[in-house]
């Protein structure tokens, strides 16, 4: 009888112990968070509706809750313009599966995974904004009419890092490949089409990342209109102390476009850091449509979570009345 007892005993501590584990990997962790960008611009374009102007760029507000292997993620945004689709919206509402570093499944809205650039935070970017081949050719602004989707879309993706570094762990390969509506953020879809997106880069050091991206998809506008899209994208990015970022991207369906940036960053000095950039997009890759942008970016951190920066771009804009003019911008970051 005493021998059983303990046996019993022993299994109940046993049971005890396992559920306190399995409580623990289901503990939820949920912060929440967002930030603010504010600015004021000018411009010395001949015809421009307002030459200078203040506002708010954004403020986003979000949730990250972890879940077992499960990573959610929730993130609403408004803007100065409140107003249609460019007014307060939903832009991440995601779960995903990250029990292996080498596959990983993504289910919702969130970034599509086409450049360097785009899943990029704008705390990071270097620049006021994010460049045109961003903006005209990853869905903030897409050149087929796409309402503003901050480069994102519904769908499901996979991927995974392989290959870890004896070294310093670093993982040696990327890959990343969607399937999305291609209708952008918070639309239904209007086709049995979808958009198929893909990345692959490989990382020779912690530090830089080599990689490229193709995106093949449509797009159906308000006039029931199917607009095609096929893109490719090579990249390098290169982030320590020194940073520098360079992407090409093309467009060969709905007319064709290209567009290539290159950025550069110093190291910090005192809270201080400088940036410079060139900037190209060309709608039909034609010259004669070509908007080049040379510009300069100075940033200050007073604290780790409030930064003022400070942009300037001479404009060279060959679609334009008044094809060269000047850019100046100052906003203010801070999160919390």
């Amino acid at each position: 009888m005493r021998h059983k007892l303990y046996v019993l005993t022993f299994l109940l501590l046993a049971t005890g112990a396992r559920a306190q584990n399995v409580g623990e990997q289901l503990k939820q962790n949920t912060t929440f968070g967002g930030y603010v960008i504010t600015k004021a611009n000018a411009t010395t374009q001949e015809g421009a509706k307002v030459k200078a102007d203040m506002g708010v760029r954004l403020v986003r507000l979000y949730v990250d809750t972890r879940l077992g292997d499960f990573q959610m993620k929730f993130q609403a945004q408004a803007n100065g313009n409140t107003s249609g689709v460019n007014g307060p919206r939903i832009v991440d509402a995601w779960a995903e599966w990250q029990h292996w570093k080498e596959f990983r499944v993504k289910f919702g809205q969130f970034k599509r995974c086409f450049t360097f650039e785009n899943p990029m935070h704008p705390w990071l970017i270097g620049h006021g904004t994010y460049s045109q081949l961003a903006d005209k050719l990853a869905g903030f602004n897409d050149r087929v009419g796409e309402h503003a989707s901050n480069g994102r879309d519904i769908g499901l993706q996979l991927q995974g890092d392989l290959f870890a570094s004896p070294r310093d762990g670093h993982r040696w390969l990327h890959y990343q490949a969607g399937v999305y509506t291609g209708q952008g953020i918070n639309f239904a879809d209007r086709n049995t089409r979808k958009d198929v997106i893909g990345g692959l880069w490989v990382a020779p050091t912690k530090e830089l990342q080599i990689g490229a991206f193709g995106w093949t998809g449509n797009y159906v506008n308000n006039e029931g209109t199917t607009l095609e899209r096929r893109r490719y994208s090579f990249g390098i990015n290169y982030s320590a102390d020194w940073v520098a970022r360079a992407e090409f991207a093309v467009d060969n369906a709905s007319g064709g476009a290209d567009a290539w940036y290159i950025l550069v960053g110093t190291p910090s000095w005192k809270r201080a850091r400088l940036f410079a950039h060139y900037d190209v997009y060309r709608e039909g890759k034609s010259n004669d449509a070509a908007k080049s942008l040379y510009g300069l970016s100075a940033q200050y951190m007073f604290f780790p979570n409030l930064m003022l920066q400070a942009n300037y771009d001479f404009n060279v804009n060959k679609t334009a009345q008044d094809e060269r003019y000047h850019t100046v911008d100052l906003q203010l970051y801070w999160r919390f």
